[in-house]
């Protein structure tokens, strides 16, 4: 016979509820969760959006280690039963599109049109698509939202033209990858609904084309499927799908926080306009400084190993806050400081080793043209808000302000 349990009182122990991941999404700041965990739990067991559990890394050397250590996977998390942080991943194709791209031998089509010449945006082009956003602004007058008018602008420009999609249909566009890329706000059936709009989109436009006569990279992978049929439709439609979505909100966030950055930072923007040829090293530290990641990079552990501290089993989630990482002391000197003469500045906002991030030169190179072209044109821009009364979206992966109000 069991013996009788006393009954539970207010003194009896409680366990104390995981932190909950995202901390934040808003591009003004870095979480000051995250400051704390890096300080002391670089590896911290949190929960997610998904109702799951996860860890947590928020230590540079630490994420290293993840990035290039192969007892952490990121293509076994495009398969059914493995752990999310969010939405359920619809396709295998979705999150390890690359390496399909190389089984089907089309890899190398998609890197050159990514790599250090990007011949469909050469930088006269992108620089008079800037000015064309930043004139439409300022014909309607201040204050004008920089978001609108620069990050969103630029940032459709390239990518309709590198795909070979056609502008006009931008808005129709975005909206959905802006859909995409929120989390919780949307359920899995609305989410599935607004991909398969954006995928039967992309394979709509990919029958429509004239062989040997391609419109953009979208049509050159159509072509070279076609000879070899490494893909199916659906699988390349999904992966030109990913192509657009991830392009455009990440550089749509980047250009936005970092502007909001820049802005708050007058006697750099003096500096920089003066001597032009040091923004690329200013564009470094945007990259590392500007907090962008509503969500985080997720790996799979494949095998039992240690983390740190940690004993991580096979199975689990692992979390990396790229945005924390940028910001750890034990890898850069002062790095609550904006410096745009830091050097070297080895931040990880693009990954690290062979987990480096495809579209990271196309950033750079139309990043440094750009914002060149927006202290040229108006030399005295300044933000019409105080920088903590920019709104910004919720819940957005790719953290975006809803609206950068300027004045000049």
């Amino acid at each position: 016979m069991t013996a009788p349990q006393p009954p539970m009182t207010d003194d009896a122990p409680h366990e104390e509820p995981l932190p909950h991941y995202p901390f934040s999404t808003d591009g003004d700041r870095l979480a000051p969760e995250l400051a704390e965990l890096r300080g002391r739990c670089p590896v911290a067991r949190v929960s997610t959006n998904s109702g799951g559990e996860a860890w947590l890394v928020t230590g540079y050397q630490l994420t290293q280690h993840v990035l290039r250590d192969r007892s952490f996977a990121r293509s076994v998390l495009g398969e059914a039963d493995s752990p999310t942080q969010d939405a359920q991943i619809l396709a295998p194709e979705l999150l390890d599109a690359m390496n399909h791209l190389q089984k089907a031998g089309l890899r190398d089509e998609v890197l050159r049109a990514l790599g250090r010449n990007q011949p469909e945006l050469p930088a006269d082009w992108v620089a008079d698509v800037t000015r064309e956003g930043l004139e439409a602004m300022v014909r309607e007058g201040s204050p004008g939202d920089l978001q609108r008018h620069f990050a969103e602008w630029v940032a459709a420009q390239c990518m309709c033209r590198l795909l070979g999609l056609p502008f006009a249909d931008r808005e129709w566009l975005a909206r959905r990858a802006d859909m995409d890329l929120t989390m919780v706000t949307y359920t899995p059936e609305e989410l599935a609904r607004n991909w398969e709009e954006i995928r039967v989109y992309m394979q709509e436009h990919m029958a429509g084309r004239r062989p040997g006569e391609p419109r953009g990279l979208a049509d050159r992978l159509a072509d070279l499927n076609a000879e070899h049929e490494g893909l199916t439709d659906q699988q390349l439609s999904n992966i030109v799908s990913v192509l657009f979505v991830s392009g455009y909100e990440d550089f749509a966030s980047f250009l936005g926080v970092a502007a909001v950055n820049l802005l708050q930072r007058p006697e750099v923007m003096s500096a920089v306009r003066a001597r032009p040829e040091t923004m690329p090293q200013c564009v470094e530290e945007l990259l590392r400084y500007s907090v962008v990641l509503g969500n985080a990079i997720p790996r799979y552990v494949t095998e039992d190993t240690e983390l740190g501290s940690a004993s991580v089993s096979e199975g689990d989630l692992v979390l990396l806050s790229l945005d924390a990482v940028n910001f750890d002391p034990a890898a850069f000197t002062d790095p609550e400081a904006f410096d745009p003469d830091r050097s070297p500045n080895p931040h990880l906002r693009f990954g690290y080793g062979r987990h480096h991030c495809p579209g990271a030169h196309l950033v750079r190179r139309q990043s440094e043209t750009a914002f060149r072209v927006l202290l040229d044109r108006l030399p005295a821009i300044r933000l019409a808000v105080p920088a903590d009364e920019v709104p910004w979206h919720p819940n957005r992966m790719a953290i975006m302000a809803a609206g950068i109000p300027v004045t000049w």
